[in-house]
C-alpha cells in the first residue's frame, strides 16, 4: 500500500499534492512499470482522503502517460518514466512583505463607518422587500437608488439629473468599460498628465489609444486636445496635483467638445465631497448645455472601498444609444445593497456621514502639517494645497533626486511617492522633489515618531 504524508503547499490541491507524489515514486523507480496500484477507494481510506481526491490524482497521471487504466482489473504503472532518482522542486520562497511604519502612500479609509444605521436600515430593506430582493435586476439599477441619488446632486452639487439616465455599476472600473463599448474603441482617450495611472491602465486594457493631455496651473491645457474624441479629466480636485479647475477654463473645454461631432469629456468627480474651507465647486456637468459630459462618481471613497456601488450620469442620447447597444448586460450591484444605499440616502445619514467624516479629516490633515511644521527639517519644506481632499503636495528643499528623497524616507520606514512618478510624459521642474502626501489612514503619531527618524538621517547625511 502507498503511504504518503502529503503536505500541502499554499495554494497547491490536495490531487495534485498526491498526484506529485506518486510521479516522483514512478520517475526514482519505487514504482516500477506494470506495478498496480491499489483501488481510489482503498488508496483513500488509508491516506484518511476522499475518493475524489485520489481519481483526480490518477486521472493526471493517466492524461500524463504515467499510468494506464484497465477495466474492471486496476491502475499499473506504465513503463519507461524511470530517470533516477529527481532533485527535489525547489520551495517556492514568498517575497518579504516590507512592513511600513507610515504609509502615505494611499488614502487607506478611516475608522468611522456608521455601521449601527446601515444594519438598521438592512433590516428595514429585508423585512419591507422580502422575496422582491430575489428579483431580476433592472439593467440601470433600481429607481428608488437612481431617484435618491438623483436628489443627492441636486442638493450637493447643483446637478438637475433625469434619474433615467444614471447607470448604477458595481466600481467605475466596470463602468469604464462600458463607456467603451459605448463610444467605440476607434476613439482617442486623452487623459490628465500628471494623473491617476490606473484610469490609463483601464483604458489600455479596454483596447482604445490613449494620449496624454497636459495640465497647466488652471487644469487640462484645451490646446492639447486636437487629436483627442474623449477627454477624461477630474476638474473639481485633480489628483495628485489637487488643482481646481476654475469655470473660464471649464467654458473652454466644453467648447472643445462641441466642436466635434463624437467629443465627450468624462467627469471623474473625485474627492470633491471633501472640501474643507468652502463649498463644493459647482459639476462640469451642470455647466453643460450641449449634452457632452459624462458625470462619474462613486461610494467607494466616502462609505468604503468594499461598498462597490459606483454611478455614472449619461447625457440623454447616450443613454438612448445604451439601452439599444448595452442594454443586455444585467446590473452588477445586488438588489439588497441598492435598496439599503437607496434609504442611507434619502433618509439624510448620508449627509450626516459625510460631514462628520469632513470634520474628522479636517481634524487629521491640521495634526498632520502641525507635526510636518515641527519636524527637524521644517525649515526645508513647503506644504501645498491643503483645501480639499485627501492628500496634498510637499516640496522639499533639497539637492537629493526624487529616487535618493524617496529611499531616505524608506530607510526611515516611511513609504511615499513622489509627484514625477505620475507623470506619463516629461516632468516639468518645478515637480521635483514634490512628494505626495495622502494622510486620511496614518496614525500621526506614528508619523512624528518617523519624521524624528527622518530628521536624524537628514543631518547625518
Amino acid at each position: 500500500m502507498l503511504t504518503y504524508e502529503l503536505k500541502k503547499a499554499p495554494g497547491v490541491p490536495l490531487y495534485e499534492a498526491l498526484y506529485r507524489c506518486i510521479r516522483a515514486d514512478i520517475l526514482s523507480g519505487k514504482l516500477s512499470a506494470g506495478e498496480k496500484l491499489p483501488s481510489k477507494r482503498a488508496l483513500a481510506a488509508h491516506l484518511e482522503i476522499s475518493k475524489v481526491t485520489v481519481e483526480g490524482a490518477y486521472s493526471q497521471l493517466l492524461a500524463e502517460g504515467y499510468l494506464r487504466a484497465e477495466e474492471k482489473v486496476g491502475y499499473f504503472v506504465e513503463p519507461g518514466h524511470r530517470h533516477g532518482t529527481p532533485a527535489p522542486a525547489p520551495e517556492p520562497v514568498p517575497e518579504p512583505v516590507r512592513s511600513w511604519d507610515v504609509d502615505l502612500t494611499a488614502n487607506a479609509p478611516a475608522t468611522g463607518f456608521p455601521f449601527s444605521v446601515w444594519m438598521r436600515l438592512q433590516r428595514q430593506v429585508m423585512l419591507d422587500y422580502g422575496d422582491k430582493l430575489l428579483a431580476h435586476l433592472p439593467p440601470q439599477g433600481y429607481p428608488e437608488l437612481r431617484t435618491a441619488i438623483a436628489d443627492h446632486l441636486l442638493q450637493f452639487r447643483g446637478m438637475r439629473v433625469d434619474p433615467e439616465n444614471i447607470l448604477i455599476g458595481a466600481g467605475t472600473d466596470f463602468l469604464y468599460n462600458l463607456l467603451i463599448q459605448l463610444l467605440g474603441r476607434d476613439k482617442r482617450y486623452a487623459v490628465e498628465d500628471p494623473g491617476y495611472r490606473k484610469i490609463r491602465q483601464i483604458y489600455a486594457a479596454g483596447g482604445v489609444e490613449c494620449v496624454s493631455a497636459p495640465l497647466d496651473e488652471f487644469g487640462v491645457r484645451p490646446d492639447a486636445l486636437e487629436n483627442a474624441h474623449i477627454l477624461h479629466c477630474s476638474p473639481s480636485h485633480h489628483f495628485p496635483t489637487g488643482i481646481v479647475t476654475p469655470a473660464s477654463r471649464r467654458r473652454q473645454l466644453l467648447r472643445w467638445a462641441e466642436e466635434g461631432p463624437e467629443r465627450y469629456i468624462i467627469e471623474d468627480d473625485y474627492d470633491s465631497e471633501f472640501r474643507f474651507h468652502a463649498h463644493p465647486v459647482p459639476a462640469l456637468y451642470a455647466m453643460d448645455r450641449g449634452g457632452r459630459v459624462i458625470y462619474m462618481n462613486t461610494f467607494s471613497k466616502t462609505l468604503a472601498p468594499s461598498i462597490r456601488i459606483s454611478y455614472m450620469v449619461l447625457p440623454p442620447a447616450l443613454m438612448a444609444a445604451f439601452r439599444e447597444k448595452l442594454g443586455f448586460y444585467s446590473c452588477t450591484v445586488p438588489s439588497f445593497e441598492q435598496y439599503t444605499l437607496a434609504r442611507f440616502l434619502s433618509g439624510g445619514w448620508f449627509e450626516k456621514h459625510i460631514n462628520r467624516m469632513r470634520k474628522f479629516y479636517r481634524s487629521r490633515r491640521n495634526r498632520v502639517i502641525e507635526i510636518l511644521q515641527a519636524a527637524p527639517f521644517s525649515d526645508r519644506i513647503t506644504i501645498l494645497e491643503q483645501d480639499a481632499g485627501l492628500h496634498f503636495l510637499l516640496r522639499a528643499d533639497t539637492e537629493r533626486s526624487d529616487a535618493g528623497l524617496v529611499a531616505l524616507c524608506e530607510q526611515a520606514g516611511i513609504r511615499i511617492r513622489c509627484l514625477g512618478e505620475y507623470y506619463d510624459g516629461e516632468m516639468p521642474g518645478w515637480a521635483k522633489g514634490c512628494l505626495v502626501v495622502n494622510y486620511s489612514g496614518l496614525d500621526p503619531e506614528h508619523l512624528s515618531a518617523a519624521l524624528e527618524r527622518l530628521g536624524k538621517l537628514v543631518t547625518e547625511s
